[in-house]
Protein backbone atom coordinates (compact mmCIF):
# COMPACT_ATOMS: atom_id res chain seq x y z
CA UNK A 1 0.00 0.00 0.00
CA UNK A 2 1.20 3.11 -0.66
CA UNK A 3 1.29 6.15 1.20
CA UNK A 4 1.31 9.60 -1.14
CA UNK A 5 2.49 12.48 -0.15
CA UNK A 6 2.37 16.20 -0.89
CA UNK A 7 4.34 16.82 -4.12
CA UNK A 8 3.74 13.28 -5.50
CA UNK A 9 2.47 12.48 -8.86
CA UNK A 10 -1.52 11.35 -8.61
CA UNK A 11 -1.82 8.02 -10.30
CA UNK A 12 -3.73 8.01 -12.73
CA UNK A 13 -7.10 6.52 -13.73
CA UNK A 14 -10.14 5.96 -15.93
CA UNK A 15 -12.96 4.78 -14.31
CA UNK A 16 -17.25 4.25 -14.78
CA UNK A 17 -18.67 7.40 -13.76
CA UNK A 18 -22.25 8.61 -12.91
CA UNK A 19 -24.70 9.12 -15.99
CA UNK A 20 -22.46 6.53 -18.42
CA UNK A 21 -19.15 6.77 -19.96
CA UNK A 22 -16.09 7.42 -17.94
CA UNK A 23 -13.33 9.88 -16.24
CA UNK A 24 -10.19 9.84 -16.83
CA UNK A 25 -7.83 11.90 -14.24
CA UNK A 26 -5.63 12.84 -16.74
CA UNK A 27 -8.28 14.58 -18.98
CA UNK A 28 -8.62 17.03 -16.30
CA UNK A 29 -4.75 18.42 -16.48
CA UNK A 30 -4.98 21.86 -16.29
CA UNK A 31 -7.81 22.47 -13.77
CA UNK A 32 -7.28 21.25 -9.79
CA UNK A 33 -9.20 18.53 -8.92
CA UNK A 34 -10.32 17.83 -5.75
CA UNK A 35 -10.42 13.96 -4.95
CA UNK A 36 -12.62 12.63 -2.03
CA UNK A 37 -12.76 9.17 -1.27
CA UNK A 38 -15.97 7.83 0.80
CA UNK A 39 -16.87 4.49 2.19
CA UNK A 40 -20.44 4.03 0.42
CA UNK A 41 -23.28 5.62 -1.78
CA UNK A 42 -25.86 7.11 0.76
CA UNK A 43 -24.56 6.37 4.33
CA UNK A 44 -24.75 9.21 6.82
CA UNK A 45 -21.16 10.60 7.02
CA UNK A 46 -20.96 10.00 3.12
CA UNK A 47 -24.19 11.89 2.14
CA UNK A 48 -23.44 14.62 4.13
CA UNK A 49 -19.97 15.32 2.82
CA UNK A 50 -20.70 14.60 -0.92
CA UNK A 51 -24.00 17.41 -0.05
CA UNK A 52 -21.39 19.55 1.38
CA UNK A 53 -19.27 19.20 -1.42
CA UNK A 54 -21.96 19.54 -4.53
CA UNK A 55 -23.52 23.31 -2.28
CA UNK A 56 -19.85 24.51 -2.85
CA UNK A 57 -19.72 22.83 -6.47
CA UNK A 58 -20.02 26.79 -8.11
CA UNK A 59 -17.25 27.88 -5.75
CA UNK A 60 -14.54 25.35 -6.36
CA UNK A 61 -15.83 26.03 -10.57
CA UNK A 62 -15.34 29.84 -9.79
CA UNK A 63 -11.40 28.29 -8.62
CA UNK A 64 -11.17 26.53 -11.41
CA UNK A 65 -11.31 23.30 -9.70
CA UNK A 66 -13.46 20.22 -10.24
CA UNK A 67 -14.91 17.75 -7.87
CA UNK A 68 -14.67 14.10 -7.90
CA UNK A 69 -15.82 11.37 -5.67
CA UNK A 70 -14.66 8.38 -5.52
CA UNK A 71 -16.16 5.11 -3.62
CA UNK A 72 -15.90 1.31 -4.66
CA UNK A 73 -19.81 1.42 -4.99
CA UNK A 74 -21.25 0.77 -8.92
CA UNK A 75 -22.21 3.16 -11.07
CA UNK A 76 -25.67 2.34 -11.32
CA UNK A 77 -25.15 3.06 -7.29
CA UNK A 78 -23.65 5.99 -7.84
CA UNK A 79 -26.55 7.43 -10.06
CA UNK A 80 -28.93 6.21 -7.74
CA UNK A 81 -27.00 8.28 -4.57
CA UNK A 82 -27.06 11.28 -6.79
CA UNK A 83 -31.03 11.07 -7.77
CA UNK A 84 -31.92 10.67 -4.40
CA UNK A 85 -29.75 13.85 -2.85
CA UNK A 86 -29.55 16.02 -6.27
CA UNK A 87 -25.81 15.85 -5.76
CA UNK A 88 -23.75 17.82 -8.20
CA UNK A 89 -20.15 16.68 -8.02
CA UNK A 90 -19.10 14.14 -10.40
CA UNK A 91 -19.13 10.14 -8.75
CA UNK A 92 -16.49 7.62 -10.18
CA UNK A 93 -16.58 3.53 -9.36
CA UNK A 94 -13.86 1.82 -8.25
CA UNK A 95 -15.34 -1.21 -7.82
CA UNK A 96 -11.61 -2.80 -8.61
CA UNK A 97 -10.45 -0.98 -6.28
CA UNK A 98 -7.14 -0.31 -8.24
CA UNK A 99 -7.01 3.00 -7.41
CA UNK A 100 -8.29 3.10 -4.39
CA UNK A 101 -4.80 1.39 -3.52
CA UNK A 102 -2.90 3.23 -5.63
CA UNK A 103 -3.88 6.45 -3.23
CA UNK A 104 -3.73 3.90 -0.56
CA UNK A 105 -7.35 4.81 1.43
CA UNK A 106 -8.43 0.69 1.06
CA UNK A 107 -7.17 -0.35 3.80
CA UNK A 108 -8.02 -2.35 7.30
CA UNK A 109 -10.22 -0.77 9.59
CA UNK A 110 -12.13 -1.96 13.02
CA UNK A 111 -15.67 -1.68 14.26
CA UNK A 112 -17.00 -2.68 17.37
CA UNK A 113 -13.64 -4.76 17.55
CA UNK A 114 -14.04 -6.24 13.95
CA UNK A 115 -11.51 -6.03 11.47
CA UNK A 116 -12.23 -5.34 7.97
CA UNK A 117 -11.07 -3.39 4.65
CA UNK A 118 -12.57 -0.69 3.55
CA UNK A 119 -12.05 3.11 2.70
CA UNK A 120 -10.72 5.50 4.76
CA UNK A 121 -12.14 8.95 4.21
CA UNK A 122 -9.69 11.01 2.64
CA UNK A 123 -9.34 13.55 0.26
CA UNK A 124 -6.80 15.00 -1.71
CA UNK A 125 -6.11 18.36 -3.98
CA UNK A 126 -4.51 17.45 -7.32
CA UNK A 127 -2.65 21.05 -8.66
CA UNK A 128 -3.56 21.41 -12.35
CA UNK A 129 -0.13 19.78 -13.33
CA UNK A 130 -1.01 16.70 -11.69
CA UNK A 131 0.94 16.63 -8.94
CA UNK A 132 -0.67 16.51 -5.10
CA UNK A 133 -1.07 19.55 -3.36
CA UNK A 134 -2.58 18.41 -0.02
CA UNK A 135 -3.89 15.14 1.50
CA UNK A 136 -6.49 15.36 4.23
CA UNK A 137 -6.45 11.57 5.99
CA UNK A 138 -9.38 10.38 8.03
CA UNK A 139 -11.52 13.04 7.01
CA UNK A 140 -14.29 14.43 9.69
CA UNK A 141 -17.07 15.98 7.51
CA UNK A 142 -18.40 19.40 9.29
CA UNK A 143 -16.28 21.93 7.65
CA UNK A 144 -14.34 19.91 5.46
CA UNK A 145 -15.77 21.00 2.12
CA UNK A 146 -15.20 24.43 3.25
CA UNK A 147 -11.37 23.68 4.39
CA UNK A 148 -10.71 21.77 1.09
CA UNK A 149 -12.14 25.26 -0.37
CA UNK A 150 -9.62 27.72 1.09
CA UNK A 151 -7.02 25.36 0.39
CA UNK A 152 -7.94 25.30 -4.03
CA UNK A 153 -7.96 29.39 -3.10
CA UNK A 154 -4.53 29.39 -1.80
CA UNK A 155 -2.95 27.41 -4.73
CA UNK A 156 -0.37 28.79 -6.73
CA UNK A 157 -2.22 30.90 -9.69
CA UNK A 158 -1.24 28.44 -13.27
Amino acid sequence: MTKLAQGDKAPDFTLPRDGGGTLKLSGLRGKAVVLFFYPRDDTSGCTAEAIAFSGLKDAFAKEGAVVVGMSADSQKSHDKFKAKHNLTVDLVADEEKQALEDYGVWAEKSMYGRKFMGIVRTTFLIDPSGKIAKVWPKVKVPGHADAVLEAVKALPAS
